[in-house]
């Protein structure tokens, strides 16, 4: 009981599924380089990302093993860089001087005060802005979400004394009502986008001991909803099959038609990453997509646009305009909490129940053949086979043509013959 407990204490944690994805990409190392250094496939080491399974036994502590050291030599280039930093060669080249005049024992003198800084005007450049140059520019923006970060700590650490049907109830009254409106943005059916929430949610409250411990449940139930409306089955439901006519809604029509002319993938990356603001990463992990593949279609997702909308070729601008648009479309309202959870339980019930009238039919059937099926074998008889040299029957047996021929001559010929050959009927 000693050495397991031992053990089990000395395996490192293992990160969030975004965390892992992270440190994966910060080291410059491929889903397949990961999978061949811990002895799986690549699509596990894609689900373990994902978040939507999770290791177990060794291979979670060979996982949690590689992902420390993946976060130790990273925590080593930030000290390096911190140190070359520090000792940069301005720093060094002022305080050369300074020690040897304090070692001579005079005063020092005053450093030459800095050059003004140039007043001239930059040249009137449009600047050409990428998805790198979009993740610089957002740095205060991931400040932001550290700081909302912490604050959502502590509001868990307060969540942690409610029940789970009340932490449920203040998640599906938060992130319901934006989650309809990006659905409806994604997929431009009201009905599909309220079914599509629902269903999410749905989801979380059978799930809710994993989403409670999430570190983003809303986003756990937005990548939930995106995947049920985006699914392509929808496309055979005869309500689902043409988007829903514009509801006097004059602002944004044309930005919303633009999206969705744009393919499923290309319009949920562009909805991630300028419409609800998240990072490249974040985007690639919830789209399960890797960082260079998420950043082509955004880019591609913005010409296309740009090409439909002029104004809306500076990305900052798009970006706005998505923003405001996520915001106030207006989308079909939700059921309450207490509806969804009711529904989601008797949704459990109904497939619990499914599944053991199954689980029993099989059972039956299977007893049925036991019972009914032979105890002994009995062989098949062998096929019939020619034997020579048997006389051929005397008896009465099927005539064969010659024969017939025969007795229709005979017949024929007693009626040319004597009369005392042909018999009289009394």
């Amino acid at each position: 009981m000693t050495q397991s407990t031992t053990r089990t204490s000395s395996v490192p944690p293992l990160p969030p599924p975004k965390e892992r994805r992270r440190l994966r990409e910060a080291k410059a190392m491929t889903e397949k380089q990961v999978a061949e250094a811990l002895g799986v496939t690549q699509a596990t080491v894609r689900s373990w990302e994902t978040g939507r399974t999770s290791p177990q036994g060794r291979r979670r502590e060979a996982y949690a093993r590689l992902l420390e050291g993946y976060a130790a030599e990273l925590d080593e280039k930030k000290r390096a860089k911190r140190k070359r930093r520090s000792k940069s060669p301005e720093t060094a080249a002022t305080a050369r001087p300074v020690a040897k005049t304090e070692a001579a024992g005079t005063a020092a003198p005053a450093p030459a005060p800095a050059p003004a800084p140039s007043r001239k005007k930059p040249l009137n450049r449009r600047p050409v802005r990428t998805v790198q140059a979009d993740s610089r520019s957002r740095q205060n923006a991931q400040r932001r979400k550290e700081k909302a970060a912490a604050l959502a700590g502590a509001a868990a650490a307060e969540a942690a004394k409610l029940t789970p049907a009340q932490a449920f109830d203040e998640l599906y009254a938060y992130a319901s009502p934006a989650l309809v409106r990006q659905t409806y943005l994604l997929t431009g059916r009201r009905t599909l986008a309220q079914e599509s929430v629902e269903r999410a949610f749905h989801l979380a409250w059978h799930r809710w001991p994993e989403v409670a411990v999430d570190r983003d449940p809303a986003g756990w139930v937005r990548g939930a909803a995106y995947d049920y409306a985006t699914s392509p089955w929808h496309r055979f439901r005869r309500a689902h099959r043409h988007p829903d006519p514009p509801n006097g809604e004059r602002a944004g029509r044309a930005l919303r038609k633009a999206l969705l002319d744009l393919p499923p993938v290309y319009r949920r990356t562009l909805l991630l990453y300028d419409g609800l603001g998240l990072d490249l990463p974040e985007t690639a992990a919830e789209t399960e997509a890797t960082t260079p593949a998420a950043a082509n279609r955004l880019l591609h997702a913005r010409e296309a646009v740009a090409e439909r909308l002029p104004d809306l070729a500076d990305a900052h601008v798009l970006h706005e305009r998505l923003r405001e648009l996520t915001e106030t479309v207006s989308a079909p309202a939700v059921a309450s909490a207490p509806a969804v959870r009711v529904s989601s339980e008797r949704r459990a019930k109904f497939w619990t129940r499914a599944a053991i009238a199954v689980t029993v039919l099989i059972i039956g059937a299977t007893a049925f053949t036991v019972v009914t099926a032979p105890r002994q074998y009995e062989p098949t008889p062998a096929p019939g086979q020619r034997v020579g040299g048997v006389p051929a029957p005397m008896g009465p047996q099927k005539l064969s043509r010659q024969d017939l021929n025969l007795r229709a001559k005979l017949r024929d010929v007693p009626m040319n013959g004597p009369e005392r050959l042909v018999p009289r009927i009394p």
